[in-house]
């Protein structure tokens, strides 16, 4: 199976960058930031940024640094997903381990300037995203925590999206061609472990 793991920080374009490689790959996609959403309603908070972000480290202290992850792959498992799938939201190098054992995975990253992230974040005001500045750096503080720095460095492709969505969706189609025709040749095996070592 080829798995698509699209990372970014928040505001970056991830998921339009997801939609448009699973539309090219005849793939469903999976979000990781749905899973955390889900749970913060699940334990009653409500749903705003400091709730994701809390509950999302109270996984993480609960179940280990790739919990988000753990909780996605039994999801995924239990589907019928076959061919490729696509992971909109992977935060870390401990994630991407655990996402890999499903089998060829490909990391793109997105990305784009902190004002123009805020920007769109404050224009598609999505449930539990940040309304402030402040609430917007400490979200990207605790992305970089978590350890998004690094995953970023190693992506197999990377895509800047300062444009317009136009420019974006074209850039990720053909990130996903690339992929479909195996010409991402530093995807993983099916593992990130070596990076660790």
């Amino acid at each position: 199976m080829i798995v698509v793991g699209v990372t970014g920080m928040p505001g970056s374009g991830k998921s339009l960058v997801a939609g448009e490689i699973a539309a090219v790959l005849s793939a469903p996609v999976y979000s990781m930031g749905d899973i955390v959403r889900e749970e913060v309603v699940r334990r009653g908070l409500p749903l705003n940024s400091s709730n994701i972000e809390r509950v999302a480290r109270i996984l993480r202290e609960e179940m280990g640094e790739a919990a988000v992850a753990v909780l996605l792959v039994r999801r995924i498992r239990e589907s019928s997903s076959r061919g490729a799938i696509v992971v909109d939201g992977m935060r870390s190098l401990a994630e991407a381990e655990i996402i890999s054992g499903l089998g060829r995975l490909c990391i793109v990253a997105v990305h784009a300037s902190p004002r123009t992230r805020f920007e769109r974040i404050l224009r598609r005001a999505r449930r539990g995203d940040a309304v402030s500045w402040e609430e917007f750096r400490e979200r990207d503080l605790n992305n970089i925590r978590l350890g998004i720095g690094g995953l970023i460095a190693l992506a197999d492709f990377m895509i800047v999206n300062e444009g317009g969505p136009v420019e974006v969706r074209a850039e990720a189609r053909r990130v996903a061609r690339s992929i479909a025709h195996g010409e991402g040749k530093g995807c993983s095996g099916g593992g990130y472990q070596a990076y660790g070592e």
